[in-house]
């Protein structure tokens, strides 16, 4: 079996047991092999709330991908204030929490999201 059907037996184990509501929207993220896309969801709805993904991100070039993660999670965070999104639940989509993962979600807790 390779590594993306891997990582879609993971993800499908993990929304068996997360699910966003009003009160906790979910924060899933997805990351390609150039960029990170987060977007936060209220799934009793079936609503994207907000998101952000490396494509807005003015970076520089000698920027590294975590790096650029780092910044889409701040982007994030700064957006959920706006919306006044306090508390979330996190959803790795099934990858491990390491890397651009991690930094996106300690640059999102930086700014006051708490999960």
């Amino acid at each position: 079996m390779n590594n993306y059907k891997k990582r879609l037996i993971r993800k499908i184990r993990t929304r068996k047991k997360i699910s966003g509501t009003s009160d906790k929207p979910r924060l899933s993220v997805f990351r390609s092999l150039n960029h990170i896309y987060a977007q936060i969801i209220n799934d009793e709805n079936g609503e994207t709330l907000l998101q952000a993904n490396s494509k807005e991100v003015k970076a520089k070039k000698s920027a590294t991908k975590t790096e650029v993660a780092l910044e889409v999670g701040v982007l994030l965070g700064q957006r959920a204030k706006e919306k006044k999104v306090k508390k979330i639940v996190f959803d790795k989509n099934g990858y491990k929490y390491h890397g651009r993962i991690k930094a996106l979600a300690d640059s999102v807790r930086k700014e006051g999201v708490q999960f």
